[in-house]
């Protein structure tokens, strides 16, 4: 995996790499390419105006829960061979996106919200609270440019307030 370059659009940087997996004959790198151009520029076309990072990684964050939903289908109707392609696919996606926080370090951001919510409350959140810690944990997530999957983060938060 090729580092991508800070000073580059995402554009350019999708640009370049399909140039270079078009080079190394890599048809599913070189579909999966096109088809994150693709989605940029109907996101642009959309909005009218210049993505900003925040809506491009919306963008491919969307692309890759489509995948998953479709690996999940896949899988469910038994046809592997489909559910791998997929994966493939979002293994791409995935380098044009921050790292994805791991499980500690996403717990240790949830607690930070809890704990924020909870002084903001002057009392500790209840399960009720969920939307108001989902908020903060996301503000969190925004600010540090990371990452998480909304599910997982769901589930931990719905944790949290659970005890």
């Amino acid at each position: 995996m090729k580092v991508m370059s800070e000073t580059l659009s995402l554009e350019a940087q999708v640009n370049q790499q399909v140039i270079a997996a078009m080079k190394a004959h890599e048809p599913v790198r070189t579909t999966t390419l096109r088809l994150i151009k693709n989605a940029l520029k109907n996101k642009f076309i959309e909005k009218r105006e210049a993505l900003t990072p925040a809506e491009e990684q919306q963008a491919l964050a969307t692309m890759i829960k489509q995948r998953r939903d479709s690996i999940e289908q896949f899988t469910k109707g038994n046809r592997p061979e489909l559910a791998a392609a997929e994966a493939a696919e979002i293994a791409v996606i995935e380098e044009f996106l921050p790292k994805a926080l791991d499980e500690a370090a996403l717990g240790l951001l949830v607690s930070e919200a809890v704990a924020e919510v909870a002084a903001a409350l002057g009392k500790a959140p209840t399960p009720k609270d969920m939307g108001a810690v989902m908020r903060a944990v996301q503000a969190k997530l925004q600010a540090k440019c990371l990452r998480a999957e909304g599910r997982t983060v769901s589930e931990m938060v719905k944790k949290a307030l659970a005890c």
